[in-house]
């Protein structure tokens, strides 16, 4: 009799933790990564998993920037270097380092940004709108600051992945 109703506690104690989850709001927006020394921010809406570093196949004749195609889930991913697709750096990342940011499949890419590395999560609460700089692509036009005095920019995936050069690969 004592395991029924030790059962029925757990129930009702997770039915509670279930019901709090649903009723709280989502506080983080942003998941914050450093590009070559550039903090950019990825709209939690738009990426959807973080994978470690895969083997991944080089395609000819692409761009330096696109990395290759990688299994992720059995799925095959484009690979962006984010850093040298912004004119960051000039070279290959080391193939140990970094991670890599699933794009959220709503976009209808199968594409993943190679970053230096992860930073966290970040609230708008946390950051203060600032006037972007001038001459930024459609994608990248806002940018914020945290309490630390750190540069944000924030990247729209979406436009991203509409953006003429971002979809022109072939060098």
């Amino acid at each position: 009799m004592s395991n029924k109703q030790a059962l029925r506690d757990f129930q009702a104690r997770l039915a509670q933790r279930l019901q709090a989850v649903r009723e709280q709001t989502q506080i983080a927006s942003w998941l914050a990564v450093d590009c070559a020394g550039l903090g950019l921010l990825l709209p939690l809406s738009q990426a959807a998993e973080i994978f470690s570093p895969t083997a991944m196949t080089l395609v000819p004749y692409s761009k330096p920037w696109m990395l290759g195609v990688a299994n992720l889930r059995g799925g095959l991913h484009t690979v962006v270097d984010m850093a040298q697709f912004l004119g960051l750096r000039t070279t290959r990342p080391e193939a140990t380092g970094g991670r890599l940011v699933a794009l959220s499949p709503e976009l209808n890419t199968n594409c993943a940004l190679w970053v230096d590395r992860l930073l966290g999560l970040r609230s708008d609460d946390q950051l203060t709108r600032v006037a972007p700089s001038e001459n930024r692509p459609h994608f990248a036009s806002e940018q914020r600051q945290d309490d630390k005095g750190r540069l944000w920019q924030v990247v729209d995936l979406d436009a991203l992945v509409r953006f003429q050069p971002f979809l022109d690969i072939v060098n």
